[in-house]
């Protein structure tokens, strides 16, 4: 049974929706690691489109033996500002660095500061592959510092994994671990994506020209469509999407992972089964959500009211 660890932090539209594809599991996920392509995703999918993002494990592998600075970074070992810490241990041969948007294949290998390893793609035998900005702060980071062919030692705060050790934390013996984790990470190689959409110029709040629903849901047509026929609730979409906060930073988008996101208009957050019923086919709209149809103040999920530009590509079902 594969346990996906959210290194990252943001399906965002994870949150959104279901975040990206991978091939194995994705270490570092924030929330989970996202992905698998609806955006929006109230609860569901949650994952395409906007949470952050560990990587996923399978049944327990016999443990590769911890590292012997695994309790405490040495002293030879650099640190940012966010209290990120690294050595490398091995010298890459690329001398281009991946962005957070850009697809990553990596091995790694994880484990508490007690020694206890909890996920490694090296044991499994096979890499995993991830967009970089689906996973834990501590990866997105410290992974744009690296090079193909390179291999480091990360020792990732709570704060930039999956937080901190609480006392009666009733979910501490559950999900990923908390507090300080090491990983040893090698890049082997990266996937330039395409440049990010540009945020809208009217992201800060809802302008006049836009339509007002009764629920606060305020929409503009881009470009209109071909089609004659509406979603309903229950309806399977699929979709090309960009996703920001009001302001102008972007949190997911479909576009940049280069594939639409298929997902059932009853799985992603209110806004969006709302929305995309006012859509036909071909239609490209801009839809202002407020935060009580987004992600209503969670955890881990973008805040506030969110902006989206939406294509419907086809109705399904």
């Amino acid at each position: 049974m594969k346990i996906i660890w959210t290194l990252l932090c943001c399906v965002v539209l994870a949150a959104t929706f279901t975040a990206c594809k991978s091939s194995a599991p994705e270490p570092a996920e924030g929330e989970a690691a996202a992905e698998g392509d609806a955006p929006a995703e109230a609860e569901a999918a949650e994952a395409a489109g906007a949470v952050e993002k560990a990587p996923a494990q399978e049944a327990a592998p016999a443990a590769i033996p911890a590292p012997p600075d695994v309790a405490a970074p040495p002293e030879n070992a650099k640190s940012s500002e966010s209290g990120l810490a690294w050595t490398v241990l091995q010298p890459g041969t690329g001398d281009k660095h991946p962005s957070e948007w850009d697809i990553v294949t990596v091995n790694y290998t994880g484990w508490t500061t007690d020694g206890r390893m909890f996920d490694s793609s090296t044991k499994r035998g096979k890499p995993a592959e991830f967009p970089l900005n689906r996973v834990i702060k501590g990866w997105t980071e410290g992974v744009q510092l690296m090079v193909p062919g390179e291999k480091r030692r990360f020792w990732i705060p709570g704060n930039l994994a999956y937080g901190e050790v609480k006392e009666g934390d009733p979910h501490a013996a559950f999900g990923p671990p908390r507090g300080t984790l090491v990983f040893d990470v090698e890049l082997i190689s990266f996937k330039e994506a395409p440049k990010p959409p540009d945020a809208p110029k009217d992201v800060a709040a809802i302008p006049k020209n836009a339509k007002k629903t009764k629920s606060g849901l305020g929409s503009r047509v881009l470009k209109k469509g071909t089609g004659k026929d509406h979603p309903t609730a229950t309806s399977v979409v699929t979709v090309h999407y960009s996703g920001w906060t009001t302001d102008g930073k972007m949190f997911d988008s479909s576009i940049v992972r280069g594939t639409p996101a298929t997902f059932g208009l009853n799985q992603v957050i209110p806004g969006w089964t709302e929305g995309l019923q006012l859509m036909v086919v071909g239609e490209k709209r801009r839809l202002w959500i407020p935060e009580d149809l987004a992600y209503a103040g969670r955890p881990g999920r973008p805040q506030g009211m969110l902006v989206f530009d939406v294509e419907l590509l086809e109705i399904k079902q």
